[in-house]
């Protein structure tokens, strides 16, 4: 809890020290943008997290059809997945497999489920820890993008999201949630701050296992 209490002490700190004629409730850095982001739901700062994933690398990559094989556009995408999921070694990130409407629900979902482990063992031959790499889920053809029997390109993909936290013995996730809100502070992020990214809301969005 000491631990905790420094990280968000500087953070508080630090929103106070802004430059001379800057408005102190604009921009990530600020004291009021800190204090909303301490007090995010995990659940929140998991959405927002996602987002911010989705908003700054390719958080989808496509396949071919019947195919579980990484192409050249795949595997470049999951580069740089990979060098954005580095950058967080607190954090841990699942991948959702989906498939066209073409074929029976069975082998879909098996398809789904082989391109997800695909990307899985990419992310991982990139250094990223299998541990931090949940368990694969498959909605075969259950969430297309388009609703079309016949072959679809868009519908034949991967999705890569955050899930939580690393939980590790002997140090509370609440650290380890100091920690990325401190990161954040310090590296002055230039995009939409965690708390307006987590504060908009899409049309069907649900839990944050949707996968889309």
């Amino acid at each position: 809890m000491k631990r905790i209490a420094a990280i968000l002490a500087i953070v508080a700190l630090a929103g106070c020290a802004g430059e001379a004629g800057t408005d102190p409730e604009s921009g990530f850095g600020s004291s009021t943008q800190q204090n909303n982001l301490a007090m995010m739901s995990p659940r929140d700062f998991a959405i927002g997290m996602t987002r911010k994933f989705a908003s700054e690398v390719p958080n989808t990559v496509h396949f071919a059809f019947n195919s579980a094989t990484l192409d050249a556009p795949a595997q470049a995408a999951l580069r740089q997945q990979a060098q954005w999921i580095r950058q967080y070694p607190e954090i841990r990130f699942r991948v959702y497999g989906h498939t066209d409407l073409v074929g029976s629900d069975g082998y879909n979902k098996a398809l789904g489920l082989r391109r997800a482990q695909a990307v899985v063992a990419y992310l991982s031959a990139q250094g990223v820890s299998r541990a931090r790499l949940e368990a694969v889920v498959s909605f075969g053809k259950t969430q297309p993008l388009v609703y079309t029997p016949g072959p679809n390109a868009q519908n034949r993909r991967t999705v890569t999201e955050v899930s939580g936290l690393v939980k590790s013995a002997g140090e509370p996730l609440n650290g380890k949630y100091a920690e990325v809100i401190f990161r954040e502070y310090i590296t002055g992020a230039t995009t939409l701050p965690l708390v307006g990214l987590a504060n908009q809301t899409t049309a069907g969005t649900g839990e944050l296992n949707s996968g889309n």
